[in-house]
């Protein structure tokens, strides 16, 4: 099965995309890890976004293009992959729906998850991280620390990113509305699109999202 998964920030696409690939037994495949695994290996593909990251360029469709569809002809995603954060607008959609279709294959699937600005701006602005480790992440209110920034689990500082900054989030959304909500629209009108409420546990939006697909549900 071929699926993209596409969402706000805040939505939660990580972890439900870990989630749905593994209860699928198909390949997660996201642009922030494809980035980062050509970088490390040393493709050229990874030279090039390492230069144009380090100089604070954005990597350009053609190069982000290139690495998904290399990543989508390895053997282990021929029966299928979960696509997150890609495509990010409606010309990289295009160039995945060519490159699927030299391959003789489509997508079967688009789930949107769906959640409120407001909640997403709660969610995102009200995350602390640990400085010591930041694998350790709490939350003001759904997750708080036994001590107001405090870690609980190493004792280190606990601060806000200013990426998670509401304003800085508000301005995150804006991009989101005006780039990648426009491949919903491209989608549905292919019959892909189910949008999923992720106003709900995490357990219970992967049952949704699997309830949503085609011979799942």
């Amino acid at each position: 099965m071929r699926i993209v998964l596409v969402g706000p920030p805040g939505a939660g696409k990580g972890t439900q995309a870990a989630l749905l690939a593994e209860q699928l037994s198909i390949p997660h495949i996201s642009t922030g890890n494809l980035f980062r695994a050509n970088i490390s290996e040393g493709t050229e593909l990874g030279r090039q976004v390492e230069s144009i990251l380090r100089e604070g360029g954005l990597v350009p469709d053609e190069l982000t293009i290139a690495m998904a569809a290399e990543r989508m002809a390895q053997p282990d995603a021929r029966e299928g992959f979960l696509l997150d954060g890609f495509p990010r607008n409606i010309g990289q959609a295009k160039a995945l729906d060519a490159s699927l279709a030299e391959a003789d294959q489509k997508l079967d699937a688009v789930l949107d998850l769906e959640v409120p600005e407001d909640e997403v701006v709660k969610r995102i602005a009200g995350r602390r991280m640990c400085r010591a480790d930041s694998a350790h992440v709490f939350h003001v209110e759904y997750n708080p620390p036994r001590q107001e920034g405090v870690c609980d689990v190493c004792g280190g500082e606990l601060y806000q990113r200013d990426d998670d900054r509401a304003e800085t989030v508000r301005k995150r959304l804006a991009v989101y509305h005006e780039e990648t909500e426009p491949i919903i629209d491209y989608y549905r009108e292919q019959g892909l699109v189910s949008t999923i409420s992720a106003l709900a546990p995490v357990p219970e939006v992967t049952r949704r999202a699997l309830a949503a697909l085609p011979g799942l549900g």
